[in-house]
């Protein structure tokens, strides 16, 4: 009997070997510490645990509190009661109730875009990004893809599919020297990035505009973690700031995160009704059964509805405080942004511990590593939010900076203990 042979794998778009064998270590000794894997009931904004342990989550991406709105949850129960069911589960193309079109029209007119929705911002990535790989998406030119290094998983794992259709590379993070260098080499170039990141900050989308409009670039914005949050009726930092919104650019934005609902927003501008069929037929999930169901419906149509009203701008404004409170307590790179999350630097050999005790102080704070950051920037990951109380972030801050974080301004300034009154 011949040899039977072995796989070499060529790691061209991933390497599981890496990700896996480090990052995994990481998993183990957080969910040793207590750190992972965190069970509690939530009530009145604090977690509390069978053993009876007490904490405010500090890594929670509903930063103005809508998923916890009376109007949202009220939104989410009456639409199942009217629609009379959770989800007619068959490809929206063939049959469909008016519960999702309903939802497209009113956040079409939110955000002054042509919206699609999406069960999940990666079902919306993993279906849209090798429609313009292939040029159906676009001016029918097969783009070169550049995944920005930082993109998002649910951005970067369409990597290989992408590839069956053009030739895909990667960048270094917001590498606009580089970017530009393709736009000369290609004829069409597409990179795909986030408006706003998951670990702080933004994209430089003036930037790219000019690149748009100098070499006709396609961009591809995952801009979850600004919509609600940042903007006028919350429409997110991509469309507050970007001055080409034109088929060259396309965003998708969950409406889990600041909307405090559920499912994806696809925004399109420029784009015909033949477009928005092509997508619904063959962007892979969005061609699924698999839609968002009518309480997800609900309850995005009454997280709307506060959209339109003052109350978002008076949470902004309570998120926007807290930000600054905090960041005069604890230093972090991000300080002084209005992005409304602090990744507090620790190193590998002492995040799990400090995360272990902020915990037992009586706030969550999520321990970040690689694969989750690059190696050696490991750090404590604290979201702001607006319904947090100044008392809740100065005892988070005088907690963090006992366990090792670096005194923000107005702390290096005050008495002795005083961050924690």
């Amino acid at each position: 009997m011949s040899e039977r042979k072995t796989i070499t794998p060529t790691h061209r778009y991933r390497n599981n070997d890496k990700l896996v064998g480090i990052g995994n270590a990481f998993w183990d000794t957080s969910y040793d510490n207590g750190v992972a894997g965190v069970v509690g009931d939530l009530k009145d904004g604090v977690f509390r645990m069978a053993d009876g342990h007490e904490f405010v989550n500090f890594t929670v991406c509903s930063y103005l509190d809508l998923d916890t709105h009376p109007k949202v949850i009220d939104g989410a129960v009456e639409s199942l009661r009217r629609f009379g069911m959770l989800d007619h589960c068959i490809p929206r193309t063939r049959v469909q109730t008016p519960v999702v079109l309903e939802l497209e029209e009113s956040l079409g007119e939110l955000f002054g875009a042509m919206v699609i929705n999406a069960v999940s911002t990666a079902a919306a990535s993993t279906g849209l990004l090798p429609l313009i790989a292939s040029g159906h998406l676009g001016n029918g030119t097969r783009p070169l893809m550049v995944f920005d290094k930082n993109a998002h998983v649910s951005m970067g794992n369409a990597k290989p599919n992408c590839a069956d259709e053009t030739e895909v590379v990667t960048s270094r993070h917001h590498d606009l020297e580089f970017l530009e260098d393709m736009c000369r080499t290609y004829e069409r170039v597409c990179y795909v990035v986030d408006g706003s990141d998951s670990l702080g900050g933004y994209a430089p989308v003036v930037e790219l505009a000019e690149l748009q409009e100098k070499y006709n670039l396609l961009v591809f914005y995952d801009d979850s973690h600004s919509l609600s949050a940042y903007g006028e009726r919350g429409i997110g930092y991509v469309r507050t700031h970007s001055p080409v919104l034109d088929e060259r650019t396309i965003t998708v934005a969950t409406l889990t995160k600041g909307f405090g609902a559920g499912g994806t927003a696809i925004l399109l501008d420029g784009y015909s009704q033949e477009t928005r069929r092509l997508i619904e037929r063959f962007a892979g999930p969005l061609g699924y059964s698999q839609k968002m169901n009518a309480a997800a419906v609900g309850a995005a149509m009454a997280s709307a509805e506060i959209h339109r009203t003052e109350e978002l701008t008076q949470l902004q404004g309570r998120l926007r405080a807290n930000i600054a409170l905090f960041d005069s307590l604890v230093a972090t790179e991000q300080a002084e942004s209005t992005f409304p999350i602090r990744v507090v630097p620790m190193t590998d050999e002492t995040v799990v511990e400090a995360a272990k005790q902020v915990f037992a102080a009586g706030f969550y704070t999520s321990p970040v590593f690689f694969p989750i950051v690059a190696r050696g920037t490991a750090g404590l990951r604290v979201m702001l939010r607006a319904g947090q109380t100044e008392d809740q972030i100065r005892r988070l801050a005088a907690a963090l900076v006992k366990a090792g974080a670096r005194p923000g301004a107005a702390a290096q300034a005050a008495p002795a203990g005083s961050v924690a009154e």
